[in-house]
């Protein structure tokens, strides 16, 4: 056993020794049905911190001959599974890091590096194959196959480091494409072949080298979706055994939505925030918001005007079909939207087709990244949404009205009010502070319809609970009542307290004071 060669499994031995190990060992059995298959070439992208490496480690100690791995898997899922034995330790694994080969690699020598240290254990393993000769990895691959029959699990993570971090040569990048497609595309020796990075491999320009790979990636998980991070039943099991908040830790962490699984949160801020006991951001403090503030600076065809809305609790349509799946070639605000996706900055639905900010975590790195220059506007209508959450709940309709008036103007020409749903963008940025306390819900289904925007209070924190009714051109009476009409109250289950009903309308033709609000507050029990 090796580096490279069959690692050990002291890696996967760390990771359920730990104090928290959320056990995602049923992917084995799925990697098991594409073991010898047309399905045996998998990449799978998420972005950093979603526990990539610690997959490959957990497949490293399953598969790789000369450990006996048995008891680290008693009492996990996989242990049930009808092939655990089958293919339990009788394989040959070759692990590959490329973020070391990168960084230890002589400029533009990444791949004869690699050759050259995996050979090298090769020749240890399989000296009688060798009989002295210096062989490059495929061919000596071929050779062992043909020689004894066994076949390899290529293992390999961080596959993209070479193409996000040399963007400017091209030449690398189509080297180690190369590379990489004559050592695992139809060759013998090749049971299963397993990389994760956070790009996805399907277009690099016109470069298709890897086009044998299935693709899982943060626009499509597919039947990975629950290794993607933790589900709603993991987080709760582990929000009970620490004494800890659910709802208020599905605010901060959770919002990444796939078909199956809706509630995917964030592993690496789930874990810190558990044995921390505190909710704060640690996924995004891992790395600086300036490598945000990059791609939220491309206004390509309105993409500030999309942030703005987003900030407000708003979804945009996105075309992620056309990404090339890189960090440089950008043509669209599509592009740039599906790069962030990919990223973890956003979230995606794909039965809409809509992108999102997931939660309270990120939108605090949208803050940060906001900050340092150029969105002064947007900054001031943050920083003034503390006030008008205080006006909305004491009642002060006119001090409300001013502050929607002011907010609109602060954001007009990126947020333009053309209907009551761009209206209910600008007015939930409005209420930016209000994350703090509550879940912003859109389009809430409520009663009789769907109620333009409700908060939601988070346990503990002693607010009401608001529903806001938009208008656009008709009265804000009429808003409220409509409230009324349509029983939107009666939505609000599991809760009792005192809820704000909040009736807002936008008179286009009051250019000076176009907004005008009716508050009404009282006592709600959902028992009666």
């Amino acid at each position: 056993m090796g580096v490279y060669l069959n690692p050990k499994n002291k890696n996967f031995l760390k990771s359920i020794r730990s104090e928290i190990y959320v056990d995602k060992t049923g992917l084995i059995s799925y990697t098991n049905r594409c073991l010898n298959t047309r399905d045996e070439y998998i990449c799978v992208s998420r972005p950093r911190r979603f526990g990539k490496s610690m997959a490959l480690e957990m497949l490293a100690a399953y598969y790789s001959r000369g450990c006996d791995s048995r008891e680290l898997f008693a009492g996990f899922k996989i242990e049930s599974d009808e092939t655990f034995e089958e293919y339990l330790n009788k394989y040959d694994v070759i692990y590959l890091n490329m973020q070391q080969f990168l960084i230890e690699a002589e400029q533009g020598k990444v791949t004869e590096y690699l050759e050259q240290e995996v050979t090298e254990e090769l020749a240890e393993e399989y000296g009688e194959v060798f009989k002295g000769r210096s062989l490059k990895l495929a061919p000596a691959l071929r050779k062992i196959y043909a020689a004894t029959d066994r076949q390899f699990v290529f293992l390999v993570d961080e596959w993209d480091c070479v193409v996000r971090e040399r963007q400017e040569s091209e030449e690398l990048q189509k080297q180690y494409l190369d590379f990489l497609r004559n050592l695992l595309k139809d060759q013998p020796y090749v049971a299963l072949a397993y990389m994760t990075g956070i790009l996805p491999v399907k277009k690099y320009g016109l470069h298709s080298a890897l086009n044998m790979f299935t693709e899982f990636s943060m626009t499509g998980q597919d039947v990975l979706e629950e290794y993607t991070g933790f589900t709603m039943d993991e987080v709760k099991e582990l929000c009970e055994q620490f004494e800890m908040d659910f709802e208020e830790t599905g605010s901060w962490y959770d919002g990444y939505t796939f078909v199956r699984y809706q509630h995917i949160y964030n592993p690496k801020s789930v874990v810190e925030a558990m044995r921390r006991h505190r909710l704060s951001s640690y996924w995004t403090s891992t790395e600086t918001y300036e490598a945000l503030k990059v791609y939220m600076d491309m206004d390509y065809d309105g993409l500030r005007s999309n942030i703005a809305q987003m900030l407000g609790g708003g979804r945009i349509l996105v075309n992620t079909d056309s990404f090339q799946n890189d960090m440089r070639n950008f043509k669209t605000k599509d592009d740039v939207l599906t790069l962030l996706i990919h990223l973890g900055y956003l979230a995606y639905d794909a039965r809409t087709k809509e992108t999102f900010i997931p939660n309270k975590e990120i939108i605090g790195e949208f803050e940060n990244a906001m900050s340092v220059g150029g969105w002064q506007e947007v900054m001031r209508v943050l920083k003034a949404s503390e006030k008008l959450l205080e006006d909305t709940i004491n009642g002060d309709t006119q001090l409300v009205a001013e502050a929607l008036d002011r907010a609109h103007m602060e954001v007009a020409s990126m947020l333009t009010y053309n209907d009551e749903n761009s209206m209910a963008c600008a007015i939930g940025l409005a209420y930016y502070s209000a994350r703090k306390d509550y879940v912003l819900i859109r389009e809430f289904p409520s009663g009789k319809g769907f109620a333009d925007i409700v908060f939601l209070p988070l346990p503990h924190t002693g607010k009401p609970a608001i529903i806001v009714e938009l208008k656009y051109d008709k009265s804000a009476e009429t808003a409220l009542q409509q409230i009324k009409n349509r029983k939107y109250t009666q939505a609000l289950e599991r809760y009792s307290g005192e809820i704000v009903l909040v009736g807002v309308d936008y008179d286009k033709d009051k250019a000076d004071k176009p907004h005008s609000c009716v508050i009404e507050r009282g006592e709600y029990d959902n028992q009666h």
